[in-house]
């Protein structure tokens, strides 16, 4: 099986990324941007009141916040959602509203951000079980697609938002990709950070059990 930190080392530009799993009996999750261009870059993550979001670096640089500025991972009793736009705060509303992960996106789909058509990825995690969806394009519709896991030590299941860099970027076009994690969360959260493209890594978050990384390229991380 591969390893991540060996695929994402050889793919300049996949984007956002979601990696869900569970390493050492606790549930596992990591999340990161990527960047192109100075809007893009211009973020950090920051953790307030338990939630994670991105945060303009510079704010005189902002040029348009709408898809670059949102809470990234959330909690809603005894559940985390991970996702890479504000369709973090759907889910949230529709647990609290007592509906599911799969009714909050039936409501979105992918960015309006063409010509890439960036998809919506997310994840939620309960207990020892978690799903993870994707929104994206196809054709002239939205098409849904939901996985389901069970938690298995040292695995852990990857999705990005795009295949590989490109002009347009070309959307995720696999199932999530399963990896083994063989080394303990402070080695794997280091080299994770490592393993993305120095060139358009903007930040990454890795959390398990107790333990939270944070890793922002614009504070010199």
């Amino acid at each position: 099986m591969r390893e991540i930190c060996t695929y994402l080392k050889g793919n300049d530009y996949p984007g956002r990324g979601i990696l869900v799993g569970k390493k050492g009996g606790e549930m596992l999750i990591a999340y990161f941007i990527m960047g192109r261009s100075v809007n893009s870059r211009n973020r950090v993550f920051r953790k307030k009141d338990g939630i994670l979001f991105t945060k303009a670096f510079d704010e005189s640089k902002v040029a348009d916040p709408s898809l670059i500025i949102y809470n990234a991972i959330r909690t809603y009793e005894g559940r985390t959602i991970v996702t890479n736009g504000d369709q973090t705060d759907t889910i949230h509303e529709f647990l609290k509203e007592g509906r599911t992960f799969e009714e909050a996106l039936q409501t979105r789909e992918y960015e309006p951000d063409a010509p890439n058509f960036t998809p919506r990825i997310s994840a939620i995690v309960e207990a020892d079980r978690y799903k993870i969806a994707i929104l994206k394009k196809k054709g002239e519709t939205c098409e849904r697609l939901f996985y389901e896991y069970e938690g298995k030590d040292d695995l852990v299941h990857f999705i990005s938002t795009y295949d590989h860099d490109g002009d347009p970027l070309p959307s995720f076009s696999k199932d999530p990709i399963s990896f083994e994690i063989n080394d303990d969360i402070d080695s794997f959260a280091s080299r994770l950070w490592e393993s993305l493209s120095s060139e358009n890594k903007v930040s990454l978050y890795v959390g398990a059990g107790n333990k939270e990384y944070i890793f922002n390229r614009n504070e010199g991380d």
